[in-house]
């Protein structure tokens, strides 16, 4: 299991499902933890394996197994740890010790083959919001804005990594961690670029190649480094938070300098700082509520709604700036 932490902030082609069945059984990553330190734990594991999982013993879990948990790329050696994990959990709770973390993560209570139900159930939750909504951009706003094709990119950017983030949070593997954490800085990144088209770009076509190029290069460069240097998760976080800082910033700002003549600014301005608000329930790390509901699921949950106004504001800009380019006035 590989370690869930926050980046700091948010189409599939039918083909694409046999891939995925191939990249959940990836190898997964092991961080060392207080619970899965434990001699108990790791004994349970070394028992279990040795008996459960070689010869006639591992072809009858094979056969016993649900498909849908073969095709997320549970292996008996996962249903182990699985299993002593809980052991250990019983251990401390029976001597009154604080639940322990295990691999970098709480234990959770799995749902079929979602490894973490709650988590998975709130991305699926805000990608749906988001699909929702861009297809209400589609059907309100003329694709003659200024604005329609970059608005439709980042939304497309959102929903890859929303469906990561569902993909991630059902089965935690090495590629799957990873998948989520780049397509998550990938919408940050885009939102720079979405601020920078809507003050600058549209008077200056220029200035926003020279951002999405330079912004192009920035990801490049993280996921470069993350891939082959070294995944280091205090840098990743401090880069999120940065261009996370950047996007706020620029993005109220704007909103600031269009208060009194766009009626809609406080849309953005709260979208903005909800989200960066938001985040901050990750702070509040503690062991699930019933095995399912932490910190993190909570995060995702409450940022569902958000989608509903950023949209909103993106449709009100867009027919605003549709109405000023037909009537030849400047904008801001």
């Amino acid at each position: 299991m590989a370690s869930d932490r926050p980046g700091c902030c948010t189409s599939v082609r039918l083909p694409a499902v046999a891939t995925f069945a191939l990249l959940l059984m990836s190898a997964t990553t092991v961080r060392s933890s207080q619970g899965d330190k434990e001699p108990v734990y790791r004994d349970c594991v070394k028992h279990c394996v040795r008996t459960n999982c070689t010869g006639a013993r591992l072809r009858g879990f094979q056969s016993a197994q649900p498909q849908y948990m073969a095709l997320t790329g549970w292996t008996c050696r996962d249903d182990c740890r699985y299993e002593c994990m809980w052991t250990t959990v019983g251990l401390y709770q029976a001597e009154g010790y604080r639940v322990p973390q295990f691999h970098g993560k709480w234990p959770f209570a799995r749902f079929l083959c979602f490894e973490e139900p709650a988590s998975a159930l709130a991305s699926l939750l805000n990608g749906l919001a988001c699909l929702l909504m861009l297809l209400r951009y589609r059907s309100t706003v003329p694709r003659q804005s200024p604005m329609y094709q970059t608005i439709n990119a980042f939304s497309l950017v959102s929903l890859n990594a929303w469906l990561w983030s569902t993909v991630f949070h059902t089965r935690d593997t090495y590629l799957t961690e990873k998948m989520d954490y780049f397509c998550a800085t990938a919408v940050i990144l885009y939102s720079i670029y979405l601020c920078c088209v809507r003050t600058l770009g549209l008077r200056r076509p220029g200035v926003s190649s020279m951002m999405g190029a330079l912004l192009i290069l920035a990801f490049t460069s993280h996921v470069s480094y993350l891939t082959f240097v070294s995944f280091d998760y205090g840098y990743n976080m401090a880069a999120n938070c940065t261009i996370g800082m950047v996007n706020l910033l620029w993005w109220l700002c704007w909103c600031w300098h269009n208060r009194r003549t766009l009626p809609y600014w406080w849309k953005c301005g709260l979208v903005v700082l909800l989200l960066h608000g938001l985040a901050l329930l990750e702070l509040l790390d503690f062991p699930p509520m019933l095995w399912i509901l932490d910190a993190h699921a909570v995060w995702h949950l409450s940022t569902i709604p958000v989608h509903f106004l950023f949209y909103s504001f993106l449709i009100d800009d867009s027919l605003y700036l549709l109405n000023t380019e037909k009537m030849g006035v400047k904008v801001e």
